[in-house]
């Protein structure tokens, strides 16, 4: 989700923070022990001195009699324990939130002093936030359990800070902004009021442990929701931590229920809670099933096979690659937002851009985690999808495509080289092909293909049939082939000229699908009025009546 370009601003916005990459780990450690909140040394978690991870439950931390092991993702070493609930220890989450009534925890007629109290939380989170020493704690914790570069760990951070700032003081109140409509008669209005849906859940991936469930829960409560919580276990230790600071800056422990289990556990306590809304941010496989488990009472940011095209007008080839290189291979691949294929005009691909770009994927290195493990495809599963790709006629590596070397990564994750396979335009859209080439792989791999200037239809043919519509990029100066492509497509998040990526979801502009009535927004006042709220209309019909007024006939 998170674009590398944001992290270019931070370089001038928040030196200190950034600045802390260069601490000793000794000066590190001293600032971790004077966090009021934490419970945990970041740098101290190891097989010897293994972190735990608890639930929250009706206000309470809670362990339980089985504890899943989290096993490091960079040497396989144990070093995380989790409190996973299995299907016979969720009814006190079940209770908890059957006990939110459906007009929540708030609203506009009821305890509107929420709204404020809120605001007020979200400031000291965020000033929390913006101490070097809590970002630092946080980027480093992510670290740990989802290895990716500092700077891009740090911008997770960052975005998560200044979405806080965002909502401070007034701007939660103004989430619930109403409007009026005069009547037909004296003493007739309609007023429309944002209202809550009350007991909600929220289910959020690996790959951004603290941006996207912070954003989420927060949109959840600012609307007058009650949120049960649910993380990917290997790195739900981020958010075990993140609640901990809420409510050190005043969120009451009894507002936020936490858990942490397996995904058949927490089905099981979706239908037997029956929330009112569910936020589900993962794999489209998954998303359809909650769907119909939960009659539709859902909305999804799910998997996106997402593309760029580069237009007709080459220019800053150097650019043009950094931001390619950053759109498919920051953070593994493992955005929602990475991408997966690039259609290259013919003028492009006769440029040195592919030798850029290869040059660029090269500098990616373990130590730094600008590569790094792949925690939901192993090697062998990639390398497999590569080889099937290379069937293809006219198929061919352009770089990568090797598992990595020297490293300690477990088996269970994967470790390959950043990877680029052609595939010809008109193979690509052969049925027996389509499918495969247009799977999604969440890892540091794209397709790259080419397309002559009267082959701009076919492009827009391979779009339409794609199933995912979350970002995209129109690489282009050109307004006549932004406006033919932008006018033929559909994702919700689509970056338009010579600086679109795919990548980028700061907190000041929506971010989430489109094409879809599923679809979830993040980050912004519009996604989270139309993920955590629904529309409530009150009709004032006061009088007086008319004088005179008598029965009139029967109609």
């Amino acid at each position: 989700m998170y674009a590398f370009g944001v992290c270019r601003q931070m370089r001038i916005r928040v030196p200190r923070i950034a600045a802390l990459n260069w601490l000793s780990s000794r000066t590190l450690l001293r600032y971790a022990h004077n966090l009021p909140f934490a419970t945990i040394e970041v740098e101290e978690i190891s097989g010897s001195q293994p972190a735990e991870v608890q639930n929250l439950v009706q206000g309470n931390w809670t362990g339980t009699t089985s504890w899943k092991t989290i096993v490091d993702p960079l040497n396989g070493e144990p070093f995380i324990q989790v409190a996973e609930v299995d299907e016979t220890g969720i009814q006190p989450f079940v209770e908890s939130l059957s006990k939110c009534p459906k007009h929540g925890l708030h609203n506009p007629f009821k305890a509107p002093e929420r709204y404020l109290m809120l605001g007020d939380i979200s400031n000291k989170a965020a000033h929390m936030l913006s101490l070097p020493k809590v970002s630092d704690f946080f980027t480093r914790l992510i670290q740990r359990v989802a290895p990716k570069s500092y700077q891009q760990a740090l911008g997770e951070v960052y975005v998560t800070q200044k979405f806080l700032e965002n909502f401070s003081g007034d701007q939660v109140r103004f989430l619930a902004r109403s409007f009026a409509v005069p009547g037909n008669h004296l003493g007739q209005q309609s007023h429309g009021f944002r209202w809550p849906y009350g007991p909600v859940a929220i289910i959020t991936p690996f790959n951004f442990p603290l941006e996207i469930p912070v954003l989420q829960l927060m949109g959840a409560l600012y609307m007058g929701n009650k949120p049960i919580l649910k993380v990917d276990s290997k790195v739900s230790i981020v958010m075990d931590q993140m609640i901990r600071l809420l409510h050190h800056c005043g969120l009451p422990v009894e507002d936020v229920d936490f858990i942490n289990s397996d995904g058949k556990t927490m089905n099981k306590l979706l239908l037997e809670a029956n929330p009112q809304m569910t936020l589900f941010t993962g794999s489209s496989r998954v998303a359809d099933k909650l769907a119909v488990d939960l009659k539709g009472r859902i909305k999804l940011e799910d998997a996106g096979f997402d593309w760029k095209i580069l237009g007709p007008d080459v220019q800053k080839v150097d650019y043009i690659a950094w931001i390619c290189d950053q759109d498919a291979y920051a953070c593994s691949g493992q955005k929602c937002s990475a991408q997966s294929i690039i259609f290259m005009h013919e003028n492009w691909f006769k440029s040195p851009l592919i030798s850029r770009m290869k040059d660029l994927a090269l500098r990616r290195k373990l130590e730094d985690l600008t590569i790094g493990p792949v925690l939901t495809f192993t090697t062998e599963a990639m390398l497999e999808h590569m080889n099937k790709l290379l069937q293809i006629p006219g198929a061919e590596v352009l770089f990568g495509g090797k598992a990595l070397e020297n490293h300690s990564i477990p088996p269970i994750y994967g470790a390959l080289k950043p990877t680029a396979i052609y595939i010809p335009l008109d193979e690509m859209l052969k049925d027996d092909n389509y499918e495969l080439v247009t799977r999604e792989i969440f890892g540091p791999f794209q397709v790259v293909t080419d397309y002559k200037e009267n082959q701009l239809p076919k492009v827009l043919e391979a779009l339409e049939r794609m199933h995912a519509h979350l970002t995209a990029a129109v690489v282009s100066n050109d307004p006549l082939f932004l406006q033919e492509v932008i006018g033929k497509s559909v994702n919700g998040t689509t970056y338009a000229g010579l600086r679109a990526r795919t990548t980028g979801a700061p907190q000041n502009h929506w971010f989430g699908p489109a094409g879809d009535p599923r679809g979830a927004g993040i980050g912004t006042p519009e996604a989270i009025k139309l993920v955590w709220s629904c529309h409530r209309e009150i009709i004032y019909d006061i009088g007086p009546l008319p004088s005179h007024w008598e029965i009139p006939p029967a109609t």
